[in-house]
């Protein structure tokens, strides 16, 4: 069973780290100031502001930031700026024994989904798909923030997944259901790891899946390469998120590339989760065991405690 980090509460720190692309710095000072008068200490990393292209900072300096984290005893959290590209370049300089040691809540989505997945196959740690420091602004849903806290600030974060109230139901659409850990996050992100030793593992898992700014004929190239990678074969269920702004391409939608590659599996599927790159941000734990039911479109999170 993998580790649920200890609790956040009012008055905690959270370490802000740029982990893959850079931010505007007065972006950054911006979402901090929001998240501190939401109660939390907020301290920054060492190369938060660095700017080298398209990174922020080497490879070692990123994963230099986050590791401090993990070892600093007064930091209780920790929050990417942003995804962007590039978060597979840290992978090699953490330490995982370190982490399994000093377990902490680090949430994200887009390129971040890569560590998360990998903070949970290597240090077993339980890590969050749900809000990054960008997010945290005065025009976030509230159903955003009520997801996020209602996670990290909880001994027991058993519950079911649900979209907003405003927003389109899940959506059951192969029956049959099944218990396993939850992984994935980012489709784009997870084919650049293929091959490597960092790949994710979706055996005997759930696997969730979001895209975004993607036309259909590249969400296809990127869904072919993971299907044949034996990523749907391995895997128990499958969650989809949005493909948010995404582009029909040749007459083909998104649902269409649903009954190409999910629908024959015949294995349970949910899709429509509100979540990642969308206006609104289910919190999915990462690593966390949960309840599948293709026959209701429901997603049961189990409590770790």
């Amino acid at each position: 069973m993998a580790i649920q980090p200890p609790i956040v509460q009012p008055g905690d720190t959270v370490g802000v780290v740029t982990l893959g692309s850079p931010l505007e710095s007065e972006v950054i000072d911006d979402r901090a100031e929001y998240l501190a008068s939401m109660g939390l200490n907020v301290v920054l990393g060492t190369h938060v502001y660095d700017w080298n292209g398209f990174l922020a900072g080497s490879d070692e300096e990123r994963a230099n930031d986050l590791m401090e984290m993990f070892l600093d005893d007064e930091v209780d959290m920790i929050i990417p700026t942003r995804g962007g590209v590039g978060v597979a370049g840290i992978l090699p300089y953490l330490d995982f024994n370190v982490i399994n040691n000093n377990p902490k809540w680090v949430s994200g989505y887009s390129d971040i989904t890569i560590l998360l997945n990998v903070l949970y196959q290597y240090a077993n740690i339980i890590t969050l798909h749900s809000l990054m420091l960008i997010d945290f602004r005065a025009t976030t849903p509230n159903y955003n923030f009520d997801a996020f806290f209602s996670v990290v600030s909880s001994d027991d974060m058993g519950g079911e997944i649900v979209n907003p109230p405003e927003g389109p139901a899940l959506n059951g659409q192969v029956p049959g259901h099944v218990t396993g850990p939850i992984v994935g996050g980012n489709i784009v992100s997870f084919t650049g790891t293929l091959g490597t030793e960092f790949e994710i593992d979706t055996t005997g898992c759930i696997l969730f899946l979001e895209e975004v700014n993607e036309p259909m004929n590249t969400v296809y190239r990127y869904l072919k390469q993971l299907e044949m990678a034996g990523k749907f074969d391995d895997c128990l269920g499958i969650i989809l998120g949005q493909c948010s702004n995404c582009q029909e391409a040749y007459g083909q939608d998104y649902e269409d590339l649903i009954e190409e590659f999910f629908v024959p599996l015949g294995k349970p599927l949910i899709t429509g989760l509100a979540s990642g790159h969308g206006t609104y941000k289910a919190a999915v734990p990462i690593g966390a065991t949960a309840q599948l039911n293709g026959d209701d479109g429901t997603i049961t999170v189990m409590s770790e405690n």
